[in-house]
């Protein structure tokens, strides 16, 4: 079997969102390449020895290789891919260069062309991620695995919106909690919930195939065998009270879930975002005061944040 190859020459802080559009119109697999990830990578936090080349051979921006099965008819679904790329500088991301390559490659080409930009990665203190064919033994009785399958959905945890994320729930979860995860993606937020002490979870995701995507890799993590994932825009008539809500997607779309999120915290609830550039993090901020919410701690890698914030008190 063949398959296709789109490939995008674009802007580091657009690979997510590129990678989402991708999947949209059918992709099969994605594959990213990112020259940012040997700043991500060039430290070793987590006394892990690890060889920048296997990030990455290019020197600045970033590719997005998107994989199509041959049946798939291009003519069709280019005009969407094009248009919605076209469209991201109005979310506030920049899509640097822009330029797209259409190739053919062989099957065995195409699977050795996204699984070799895989490994595991130690994110946080305790939690590492594994691509799902790649066998790992853990380091230490504390490390927890997470199991997934970068190659159906975005989001695999090593983009520095993902790290982020992941780190603030593990300063805020302490056990026990109701999490709602806002925009699940592969599911990986969720299931890093449970791992820290979560007792429920409930994952939504606008996209169908996110959903099919973050159903199977829970299967993967026993642990996250009971969240609820369902199709749903944003937390639009969501009435579960929760005492954290987490949500790593665009600034702009975070700001449109606000007035949600503040109703359906709990008093002294958390509410933690991601996916937001160093232009937007103000506006965020802004609307989240204007809201009632209090500004717990803001983390922050190269031009992306993530912010914590507190429910205030009701008198």
């Amino acid at each position: 079997m063949k398959w296709t190859e789109v490939k995008v020459e674009t802007a580091s802080e657009a690979v997510e969102a590129i990678s989402n559009i991708m999947m949209e119109a059918g992709a099969s697999g994605v594959a990213i390449e990112d020259s940012l990830d040997v700043e991500n990578f060039k430290s070793d936090m987590y006394g892990e020895l690890l060889d920048k080349e296997q990030f990455t051979h290019i020197k600045e921006g970033a590719l997005v290789m998107a994989y199509f099965p041959e049946t798939t008819f291009l003519p069709e679904i280019m005009p969407f891919i094009e248009e919605s790329i076209a469209r991201l500088p109005e979310f506030g991301l920049a899509i640097g260069k822009n330029e797209m390559t259409v190739s053919e490659v062989a099957e065995s080409d195409w699977a050795t062309a996204w699984k070799k930009y895989y490994h595991p990665v130690r994110v946080t203190r305790y939690l590492t991620i594994v691509p799902s064919w790649e066998k790992y033994e853990s380091k230490d009785e504390l490390e927890k695995i997470i199991t997934l399958d970068p190659g159906m959905a975005f989001g695999t945890g090593t983009h520095p919106t993902t790290r982020l994320t992941l780190q603030a729930l593990e300063v805020v979860l302490r056990g026990g909690e109701m999490v709602l995860d806002v925009g699940t993606g592969s599911g990986v937020l969720s299931i890093a919930s449970k791992y820290l002490g979560a007792q429920e979870v409930h994952a939504y995701d606008l996209d169908e195939v996110a959903v099919t995507a973050a159903k199977e890799n829970m299967d993967m993590n026993p642990v996250a065998h009971d969240v609820h994932v369902s199709a749903n825009d944003l937390l639009k008539n969501v009435t579960i009270e929760a005492d954290v809500i987490v949500a790593n997607i665009l600034a702009d779309i975070i700001t449109l879930m606000i007035e949600d999120a503040y109703r359906l915290l709990k008093n002294s609830g958390t509410f933690i975002v991601s996916g937001i550039i160093q232009d937007k993090k103000e506006m965020v901020l802004d609307k989240m005061v204007e809201a009632g919410f209090i500004v717990d701690q803001i983390f922050q890698q190269g031009d992306w944040y993530a912010i914590i914030l507190k429910k205030t008190e009701e008198e």
